[in-house]
């Protein structure tokens, strides 16, 4: 059975979503608090206003970004945005629980590392066996 957002600190989702910037951000924590209240980038205004068109139906096409440093807010709930990983933009899909952190922290930068066999001569007794 899935589980059911029940608020964040106290609050739903459609309280979340009428509180103004300075309100929403009394409610996170004093890193993002620090950020929101410090004022948006350029890159982040706009990817607010991406969002904002895209929510509205003027765009068509899904969000890229590469503003992994944007904080989740609630009007991006239930939004499919594309955040760049360094080398390619991955899908991320903010559910509720999302609220109040990072774009960047739901896509990974860096690949697994995956050891195999070692090679012809990586040994002493595969650096005499014969090539073929």
């Amino acid at each position: 059975m899935a589980k059911k957002f029940t608020g964040y600190r106290g609050k739903s989702l459609e309280e979340l979503q009428v509180l103004s910037l300075k309100e929403f951000a009394t409610l996170i924590p004093s890193r993002q608090r620090r950020s929101l209240l410090r004022g948006f980038t350029e890159q982040q205004k706009v990817l607010l206003r991406e969002i904002d068109s895209f929510k509205t139906g003027k765009r068509k096409k899904p969000v890229h970004t590469h503003c992994r440093d944007m904080v989740i807010l609630p009007l991006m709930s239930g939004m499919t945005i594309h955040v760049h990983s360094g080398k390619s933009y991955e899908a991320v899909r903010v559910t509720e629980e999302m609220i109040g952190g990072y774009l960047g922290e739901y896509v990974a930068t860096r690949n697994l590392v995956k050891h195999s066999a070692p090679g012809i001569g990586a040994t002493r007794s595969s650096a005499s066996a014969s090539v073929k």
